[in-house]
């Protein structure tokens, strides 16, 4: 039986290489092209340049920057075999999407996100987000048989770069500003002897966002959609600092109830304190 190939453009990155090591897994001759590094993988067939990557390639992947993303889909889309995947995995979908859509017919086009990292063992209960481009049945259904494991969320373009402002654009924004004030801390060991749980699991995932590359953490805050929220954070934070210097204490309570009301209809708040406690034990041992 012949392999099928897939080709993963940027196959020394973190995810390049985390894809490179699931479909070595998964049985796929794997064709590794990386501008910027040379591939160490011994089980990887190397390419000399990015249209030799992806020639004779089923599938090819796109783990690379999202700045670099729409104009390589149109270098290579033109180049690659009939009936072959293009495969974008970028975190904001707006530009790619719109190049993914001029491809040529011949080329089928496959947009998703993995909210995961390169760190992650298994794929069950790993969520992957995709976006529809042309055929959105056809292209779900690729995705499914590449990545059958994990669980799936189909969500436009437009709607996927608003949700992600929040779900990684806050997130990463919030905890790049803690970085550096933990980072300019005089005397941290002191500040870890005193702390308690909230800053045990505060402090794992700040130091964690912090391994991600600079370039990856730049994208992530420069999407557009994360300006109205950043905005929203910025007059809070202003506000609760005024009532607190003003001794408004009814009011600041008020806004900590109504915080906490509206989260609750969403979030099991009682659970989530537990689910705390249960993560800070285990990094404790």
């Amino acid at each position: 039986m012949v392999k099928k190939k897939i080709a993963i453009i940027g196959s020394e990155g973190q995810m390049g290489k985390w894809f490179s090591k699931y479909f070595i897994e998964k049985g796929f001759e794997v064709i590794g092209y990386d501008s910027e590094k040379e591939i160490a993988n011994k089980s990887i067939t190397k390419a000399k340049s990015l249209v030799g990557a992806i020639l004779n390639a089923d599938y090819v992947i796109l783990a690379i920057p999202v700045k670099r993303t729409p104009e390589t889909i149109r270098l290579i889309a033109k180049e690659m075999k009939r009936d072959s995947y293009l495969i974008d995995i970028s975190s904001l979908k707006s530009k790619t999407v719109a190049a993914l859509s001029k491809m040529p017919d011949k080329i089928n086009p496959i947009c998703i996100h993995p909210m995961f990292g390169p760190g992650t063992k298994k794929l069950k209960g790993q969520n992957i987000i995709s976006i529809p481009i042309k055929d959105a049945k056809k292209e779900l259904a690729t995705a499914k048989s590449l990545f059958p494991d994990a669980s799936f969320v189909s969500i436009d373009a437009a709607e996927h770069d608003k949700k992600i402002a929040i779900i990684l654009g806050m997130t990463h924004l919030v905890n790049l500003s803690l970085a550096n004030i933990l980072g300019k801390e005089e005397n941290f060991p002191l500040v870890e002897k005193m702390s308690g749980t909230t800053f045990k699991a505060q402090k794992v995932l700040t130091a964690a966002i912090m391994t991600e590359s600079p370039e990856l953490l730049e994208t992530i805050i420069s999407n557009p959609e994360i300006r109205r929220y950043a905005e929203e954070l910025w007059k809070d934070i202003g506000r609760m600092l005024i009532l607190i210097q003003e001794n408004k204490s009814e009011e600041m309570i008020k806004y900590i109830n109504s915080a906490k009301e509206k989260l609750a209809k969403n979030v099991d708040l009682d659970d989530a304190y537990k689910k705390l406690i249960t993560m800070v034990n285990s990094i404790d041992k």
